[in-house]
């Protein structure tokens, strides 16, 4: 377990900034008085998830590797953050969905049956909290590997020789 304390305690900043992310669209109204900018806005919580990343790396880097690390060992450490936030995620959007943003569904439901994007059966069946369950855990995992992949690029770094 120690192995991966790193990890951990990146994959649960990772949750917590995630959450706040929704705190904060709910409060600038993307959850509600304007739905329709929603889902332009959202993707940029690329930013914070790839700073997330990155500062996991480094600390990776710096304390379990001494300082250097290979890009396999800086993939290996993502794919470890990307599975516990994978796991996490149900919880997560659960908290979303409950507690932070509850009229979030009965919002989108009726902003995209109103604006002719969807049927009302086909926004019922898309925008429930089982549905988004199931793309936080397919989508997570993804754009987390995809993610772990590119940072660990950036975050790896040769030994000095002399």
């Amino acid at each position: 377990m120690k192995k991966i304390t790193t990890e951990l305690k990146w994959a649960f900043i990772f949750t917590g900034v995630a959450l706040l992310w929704m705190v904060l669209e709910r409060l600038v109204g993307l959850h509600d008085q304007y739905i329709d900018k929603h889902p332009i806005y959202t993707n940029l919580f690329a930013i914070p998830a790839i700073a997330v990343y990155v500062f996991a790396l480094r600390e990776k880097r710096t304390k379990a590797y001494n300082g250097t690390m290979t890009w396999k060992q800086g993939f290996i450490s993502g794919l470890i953050i990307t599975a516990i936030i994978t796991i996490l995620s149900p919880l997560t959007q659960v908290i979303t969905s409950y507690i932070i943003t509850p009229d979030y569904f009965t919002n989108v439901i009726e902003y995209s049956v109103n604006s002719g994007k969807m049927t009302r059966e086909a926004a019922e069946s898309y925008f429930n909290l089982s549905s988004y369950i199931v793309q936080s855990l397919i989508g997570g995992a993804i754009m987390g590997v995809v993610t772990a992949a590119i940072v660990a690029i950036f975050t790896r770094k040769a030994s000095a020789t002399v």
